[in-house]
């Protein structure tokens, strides 16, 4: 039997099965969790004060710098940069 991936990017063999849209969004949610810590760590701000910063809860804080939760708003995301003292850059790709 041959393998019908033979040849193929791993990215062709998720988009076959259904799951490169997904995959993409965790790996950039990943990547945004991780800098997001990373800012905070380097100015010493804490979960409760990063909190206060973007006026929203500790709860609400954890699930954005959760790297597996991909629910997150464009708002959440400016009032988190805003809050480390950067902005927000956006790009689509090909």
């Amino acid at each position: 039997m041959a393998n019908k991936y033979k040849g193929s990017t791993f990215d062709n063999f998720l988009e076959e099965e259904g799951l490169l849209e997904d995959a993409e969004a965790l790996a950039l949610k990943k990547i945004i969790a991780y800098e997001l810590e990373k800012a905070m760590e380097k100015k010493k701000i804490s979960k409760l004060k990063m909190a206060s910063r973007m006026h929203t809860s500790r709860s609400a804080l954890e699930r954005l710098l959760d790297p597996t939760n991909t629910s997150i708003t464009l708002n959440t995301l400016v009032k988190a940069a805003h809050a480390l003292g950067k902005k927000l850059r956006f790009s689509l790709a090909t």
